[in-house]
């Protein structure tokens, strides 16, 4: 069986999962009608994600932007840095990112300066350039992250699950919830993980033009939001 495309659909999810700027929320409409069109995810995920949707369209702007920084800069449970649940603060996190970025360079795509490569969004732009089974294969090696961050989502009643619900999906695994420490490094729950083991360009490497990722800061300069969907 055929596995589906989902490269509209990663890239409206890394959207979904940045700073919720004016930007992004004048793009919503457009970006619910990507994921009905290509129709990667089931009929209750879709629900969901029009759920969040409507949430960050329906409420004041302020409200949306301090809810996103409470909800993501605030501990662990759920950064959208993956290695910060697996490496904490430890000296590993560094030759982690080095070998992250070496894999979208292989792969013909660049970050911006100072651009951190194991934020959700930045990588959910390089697995959307990849072939299908390439893309659920890398999305898979995160799975148990995901999950975590999915789980601490729902603990949290937030409409935010449903982006990380529908990753799971794409990647072909089942969102499902698992014991997370609240503001505690969660490398301590995993012992040396497999994340991202099968980093190598070997059948990854998209033809044609290298397609950098182009990276925006935002005021901030700790969300960034990569262009276009």
């Amino acid at each position: 069986m055929a596995l589906t495309n989902a490269t509209l659909s990663l890239r409206v999810l890394a959207r979904l999962l940045s700073y919720p700027d004016a930007d992004l929320r004048a793009h919503l409409p457009e970006m619910r009608d990507a994921l009905h069109s290509e129709a990667a995810l089931g009929a209750k995920r879709l629900a969901e994600l029009d759920a969040l949707i409507r949430s960050l369209t329906a409420q004041d702007a302020l409200e949306v932007e301090a809810e996103y920084v409470q909800l993501f800069d605030r501990g662990r449970a759920t950064s959208l840095h993956l290695f910060e649940h697996v490496h904490g603060d430890s000296r590993d996190r560094g030759p982690a990112m080095i070998d992250l970025a070496k894999t979208y360079e292989q792969a013909g795509l660049y970050l911006a300066e100072g651009e951190l490569p194991d934020y959700l969004p930045v990588v959910l732009e390089f697995v959307s350039t990849q072939p299908p089974k390439e893309a659920r294969d890398f999305l898979g090696e995160m799975a148990h992250i995901l999950n975590a961050i999915f789980s601490a989502l729902v603990k949290r009643q937030s409409h935010y699950a449903s982006v990380l619900g529908a990753l799971l999906e794409i990647a072909g695994e089942k969102a499902q919830a698992v014991k997370v420490a609240e503001d505690e490094p969660l490398d301590k729950s995993w012992e040396e993980p497999a994340v991202f083991g099968g980093c190598s360009t070997e059948g990854q490497a998209k033809p044609g033009q290298p397609q950098p990722i182009r990276i925006v800061k935002n005021e901030a300069q700790r969300h960034n939001v990569a262009q276009g969907v």
